[in-house]
């Protein structure tokens, strides 16, 4: 999540006590509103907090945002503990048909997918659960890459000897790929039909091709 200075801009009027009340608030919200719009990643209350006068509440104030939005193309999303703006579901094939957006690239290559997908459908997993999936260590340099793009996070310790950590997905990984809820997650007969997965794939995909690099287009 990328935070704001740690300040607040000089010549940024944070009480608008010049305002009726009524309009001081619509500021406040077209303030939030303009601020998610510029983030392209969650932006948390506290950043938020900057841009409104003191003791306003931001969470009332993203609320009343979010139902100004209702009947608008995109929405405000809750997302690891932030806000952030969003496309609605329903516009994603209008958008794929009359705009270049491009892939949004998470730089992951096949195994990191695999691995990433193993978490999904297997979580909590130990690395040694990892390593009973795909019959090799599971190095910390592919967990520290899935950490640093906030898909996956530490859950609680497995009861087994030594207690070790387990790893879940994260909110970003829900939104990296488009899912409301681990339940969206596809299930086996929607990947073979997909001709993702066969009887004896485990996962999203298989195999050990590290150095074979995969664009995931979200």
């Amino acid at each position: 999540m990328t935070m704001a200075k740690d300040h607040a801009e000089p010549d940024l009027d944070k009480e608008l006590e010049g305002l009726p009340p009524e309009l001081r608030w619509r500021e406040w919200m077209r303030r939030i509103e303009a601020v998610l719009f510029a983030s392209a990643s969650p932006v948390s209350r506290e950043d938020l907090a900057r841009v409104v006068g003191q003791g306003a509440s931001v969470d009332l104030i993203v609320e009343d945002l979010a139902a100004d939005l209702e009947g608008r193309s995109f929405e405000v999303a809750q997302v690891m503990g932030g806000w952030m703006l969003r496309t609605r579901p329903a516009y994603a094939p209008a958008i794929r048909a009359a705009a270049d957006v491009g892939e949004q690239v998470l730089d992951l290559n096949e195994f990191d997918v695999a691995v990433l997908a193993a978490i999904a459908y297997h979580q909590p997993v130990t690395r040694d659960g990892l390593k009973d999936i795909f019959g090799k260590d599971i190095s910390r340099d592919l967990i520290g890459r899935l950490h640093a793009r906030g898909l996956i996070g530490t859950g609680p310790r497995a009861p087994k000897r030594g207690a070790p950590y387990t790893f879940v997905t994260t909110e970003q990984f829900l939104v990296a790929f488009g899912l409301e809820t681990l339940a969206d997650l596809p299930d086996r007969e929607q990947l073979e039909d997909a001709g993702i997965a066969g009887d004896d794939t485990p996962l999203l995909v298989s195999g050990d091709k590290e150095t074979k690099s995969q664009t995931v287009t979200l």
